[in-house]
């Protein structure tokens, strides 16, 4: 049976990854800072599909912590045949007025363990000739507005790479791009006003995203936004001049 593994997947969108991947049938691998909420996930997870739920703590913004799932990615017992890049964070201040261990943690945890995964998880997918890695960028790849906005830009040109490198291989890449979903991302204090920033009809469901994603990987589609009106949003953004899409307000995340 194929086995997914998802960072993050302790809330939000990750968890809704392991739930839909649970159900389809994978057994599934668990990614996270906190060994509770994972044990937590996984519990539920099993008793509700009958799959196989691994759990692994790890803080993918340390070293130690990319090392232990990579190492995983890279083990020949249970191969892994999916890969979903999916932790992140934002930190909704300007790049002035951050710290440069904010800065460093939010680079590692969206670009350096993405690139590392990626590189564990990859050979053995090839050499087995099927597998798939998805990465989760967003909207917010189309502005020139933040370090946040950069990362999730690199995360598509990045899986655009991909994709060309591994044409023929039986291995695909994909990015799914949301705009604002409703999950506790906006949790943070400096995020929160977010939710009273946008009305109701731009939100998306972490059901609706995850699905999008995930019918995305079975097509071999290399780029996917889950909504029509993002897309549109999307296809503006990329046609107007990057200086339009400047702001000070920093750090939007699906």
């Amino acid at each position: 049976m194929a086995i997914a593994l998802v960072t993050g997947a302790s809330a939000g969108l990750g968890e809704e990854f392991a739930w839909q991947l649970a159900t389809a049938g994978h057994d599934v691998v668990l990614v996270a800072r906190s060994r509770d909420r994972l044990s937590e996930v996984a519990h539920l997870l099993e008793g509700a599909t009958g799959r196989h739920a691994e759990i692994l703590e790890a803080d993918l913004t340390t070293e130690k912590g990319r090392s232990a799932v990579a190492a995983r990615l890279q083990a020949d017992e249970r191969p892994v045949s999916l890969l979903v890049n999916n932790a992140g964070f934002g930190l909704g201040e300007p790049f002035t007025e951050s710290t440069w261990k904010r800065e460093k943690a939010l680079l590692d945890i969206h670009v350096t363990a993405p690139l590392r995964l990626a590189h564990a998880a990859i050979p053995g997918m090839v050499e087995r000739g099927h597998g798939a890695v998805l990465s989760v960028s967003s909207v917010a790849a189309h502005l020139a507005n933040s370090t946040y906005a950069a990362h999730k830009r690199w995360a598509v040109d990045f899986t655009q790479a991909l994709a060309g490198q591994l044409e023929g291989t039986g291995v695909t890449a994909t990015a799914v791009l949301p705009g604002l979903v409703r999950t506790r991302f906006h949790d943070a204090d400096t995020l929160r006003h977010m939710r009273d920033d946008f009305p109701d009809a731009v939100w998306l469901d972490p059901e609706r995203v995850v699905a999008s994603a995930l019918a995305a990987v079975r097509r071999g589609q290399t780029v996917v936004t889950p909504s029509p009106g993002y897309a549109v949003a999307g296809a503006v953004l990329r046609a107007v001049p990057r200086r339009l899409t400047r702001g000070r307000r920093s750090q939007q995340r699906d």
